[in-house]
């Protein structure tokens, strides 16, 4: 991840009015998905990649000029290079500098530092970016598949399901008149007003955290004294948090204590107030400030036939953890691999049922962890928050505190995985740097590459040897091509694809040592990086194949 950019992707723009008018009349799309931020907007790009048919409706007329969510990790960043985008948003993010918790007396109680290298999935495994410029490569890399209308200054008014898909009302620009759109699913990412939750009925569950906040961005105008972590401030008599974010983006977290109004406290004056605590205001200029209430809700169901939500529409996380965007990236990449499979390959529809049955419980330890932050950092009462102190800072000294912030997120336990390997299945799998063939350029590459760049987003079946390969029945080596697998050997020297398996060289053992920890010849991996299962021998290869066929097929 890089900290500097060069230019921006801003000149990027569409016509909403053209796009309204332009939408063939009888077209029924694959999808359409309502809101476009970064949720929308990875969920688009994915779908397309997979050769869906998409429209995205939204009601803003571009790119919402101002950061929101400021934080991403390396599965983010993975995703997004199955978007094809990872490249270019790469120059808008920076590697995360870590963080210290500072108790009431100032001192150090807790730390989250950066997972050290190697890499498991090839990027920094938690980073910062600039969430206008990554959005806009996100919706310049939907805008290039030519598989997408995207309509801006429209919003969903109404929705009718039916069994063989949706009809959409649509009211765009200029007084037009309302039209009616058909797709197979309707895709609800518009936040947390979610207009698609709320036309469903669906209610939220509450895990019981309501506080209000002030978000402060700033850019750093010259130089200034500023930690080059990041900081959480353990403080009862006013709760903050700093960010550092890429080039001279900074970011200030600051808790309102009782009595206070959002609308009082939003004011120019207050905000310059209380940054002063922490840095020269004369030495910034404020991108913006506003407002949250930060809330920790679960929708009590993410699908209605048809109809799914994902991101801030189905949950909303405290940001303690950095996880709130991250979550949403998640479920797109869950979803669309399935959705792809049902259109394109007759998957059975009970797959869909999946994206739910994984992807909530996942959310609900995480907003759990970020809830548990933000009890830690937002404590008022001053002899609770001393008896905080000493606890954590004993842990801290007798190395009992678990620094490294990605062990945190959880693994998948249930749903498209293989029951007979219990122990990682679930797991993301590791992305290694690996070396093409040259007779392989035009499909591979040449030169050293992460492996996702080298192979579709498709199920991958990976072993170290040719021959394990070869251990596919044809009838599992039909169902495999029924999905639009892909295979891969890494290891020995790279040679062109053969019998359509790719052979590339492995650049360190990252691969070869996650395949010795875990006995395995041959690892089946899902198009989201998950690992499906492992395999030690043709028997179990086979049987964990035709496994995956009943899970898509039924």
């Amino acid at each position: 991840m890089s900290g500097g950019h060069d230019h921006s992707p801003f000149a990027i723009r569409y016509s909403p009015a053209f796009a309204f008018r332009s939408m063939p009349e009888s077209l029924t799309y694959d999808a359409l998905i309502v809101g476009y931020g970064p949720v929308g907007a990875t969920l688009a790009a994915l779908l397309v990649r997979h050769g869906l048919r998409v429209a995205v409706a939204e009601q803003a007329t571009g790119v919402y000029d101002k950061p929101r969510a400021i934080t991403l990790d390396h599965e983010v960043m993975r995703v997004f290079q199955a978007c094809g985008a990872a490249g270019e948003i790469e120059k808008f993010t920076a590697p995360h500098p870590g963080t210290h918790y500072l108790g009431v007396d100032r001192d150090v109680i807790r730390i989250y530092d950066p997972q050290p290298p190697p890499h498991p999935l090839g990027w920094p495994p938690s980073g910062t970016f600039v969430q206008p410029a990554v959005e806009a490569v996100l919706r310049a890399c939907v805008a290039r598949s030519g598989q997408a209308d995207i309509l801006l200054a429209t919003r969903a008014v109404a929705f009718t399901p039916h069994d063989d898909g949706v009809e959409v009302t649509l009211r765009g620009p200029h007084s037009e008149p309302d039209r009616v759109v058909s797709a197979r699913y309707l895709l609800g990412c518009d936040g947390a007003n979610s207009f698609v939750r709320k036309q469903l009925g669906i209610g939220h569950e509450d895990l019981a955290f309501d506080e209000w906040w002030m978000v402060v961005d700033v850019r750093l105008t010259r130089p200034v004294d500023l930690p080059h972590k990041c900081i959480q401030y353990c403080w009862p008599a006013r709760p903050a948090t700093f960010i550092v974010g890429p080039g001279n983006l900074r970011r200030w977290e600051i808790k309102l204590l009782p009595g206070e109004t959002p609308e009082g406290f939003d004011t120019r004056h207050n905000v310059r107030k209380q940054l002063a605590r922490f840095v020269d205001p004369d030495a910034i200029e404020i991108w913006r400030s506003a407002v949250y209430r930060f809330h920790a809700l679960v929708a009590e169901r993410w699908r209605a036939g048809r109809v799914f939500l994902l991101g801030d529409a189905c949950h909303q996380t405290p940001p303690f953890m950095g996880q709130g965007m991250c979550a949403g990236i998640r479920d797109a990449a869950n979803l669309a691999w399935k959705l792809a499979l049902v259109r394109r390959a007759g998957a059975h529809d009970s797959l869909l049922d999946t994206y739910e049955v994984e992807r909530k419980p996942h959310v609900e330890t995480l907003v759990g962890f970020a809830k548990k932050a933000g009890e830690v950092i937002g404590e008022l009462d001053v002899d609770a928050a001393l008896a905080r102190d000493a606890m954590l800072r004993g842990q801290l000294a007798r190395g009992e505190q678990e620094t490294v912030r990605q062990r945190f997120i959880p693994n998948l336990t249930t749903g498209v995985l293989d029951a007979a390997s219990p122990d990682v299945a679930g797991t993301l799998f590791v992305q290694p740097r690996v070396h093409a063939d040259a007779q392989d350029g035009a499909q591979l590459g040449t030169g050293d590459r992460l492996l996702d760049d080298v192979v579709a987003p498709r199920f991958l079946l990976v072993t170290a040897t040719a021959q394990a390969q070869a251990w596919l029945t044809p009838q599992a080596l039909d169902l495999w091509r029924r999905i639009g697998g892909e295979r891969v050997v890494i290891g020995g020297q790279a040679a062109a694809a053969a019998g359509g398996i790719h052979h590339v060289a492995e650049r360190g053992d990252l691969f070869a040592g996650w395949m010795t920890r875990h006995g395995a010849a041959a690892v089946v991996v899902r198009p989201d990086r998950y690992v499906y299962g492992t395999a030690r021998d043709r028997g179990a290869l086979n049987r964990m194949v035709e496994s995956l066929g009943r899970h898509i097929f039924g």
